[in-house]
């Protein structure tokens, strides 16, 4: 594939360059270029939440640690608040390696067909996604309940508002559907793709 002498293909032929795969008739550099952009925020946000779920279950020990140790010697005073703490930390811990699980399609599931070719395993894969899109719909519907809730609520023991517990529910959902978009997006592009001759 040669890039051609005007302007808007050579554009279209970077992005081809750069994604690796076709794109739908009718795309222009402008939408090739917001493509671009969109997919470099997707993996810089999934990677911030990589970071943010290492630094969870690192800080998440601390609190745990310091309950057992309390427990069989004197030497270290039973803290109240980590039990507390650990919980909140606990709540986030979960919620994060969900979206992580989401876009690197970790969460388990059954095969229960043969492996089939790359369209039927496309239309396969968007069927299963769109059961996971409702479920995330649930997710930011009933967690934004959750906030709303939780608004002028204070944890009993850290006095932390419960608004930053709660908005875990809305956030994660809302991080499925960019995800899940991601994943629409590659499968369709599998869908349309023209047969190899």
């Amino acid at each position: 594939m040669e890039p051609a002498e005007d302007p808007l293909s050579a554009g279209l032929f970077l992005y081809r360059s750069a994604c690796g795969a076709g794109m739908p008739v009718g795309t222009t550099a402008a939408g090739a270029r917001t493509g671009v952009v969109m997919r470099k925020f997707i993996h810089g946000y999934y990677r911030v939440l990589n970071r943010l779920l290492v630094a969870s279950v690192a800080v998440l020990i601390i609190p745990v640690s310091l309950q057992i140790f309390s427990r069989f010697t004197q030497l270290i005073p039973s803290y109240i608040w980590t039990e507390e703490m650990a919980r909140f930390l606990f709540i986030w811990m979960i919620m994060l390696g969900a979206i992580i699980g989401i876009r690197d399609g970790a969460h388990f599931d059954v095969d229960l067909w043969p492996e089939l070719k790359p369209k039927p395993n496309a239309l396969l894969r968007i069927v299963t996604s769109v059961f996971v899109l409702l479920f995330a719909l649930v997710f930011i519907w009933y967690g934004i309940k959750f906030v709303q809730f939780g608004w002028d609520q204070n944890s009993e023991l850290a006095e932390l508002p419960m608004t930053y517990i709660f908005i875990a529910w809305p956030l994660s959902g809302l991080t499925w559907v960019l995800f899940l978009g991601e994943r629409f997006l590659q499968d369709l592009r599998t869908l349309s793709e023209e047969p190899r001759a």
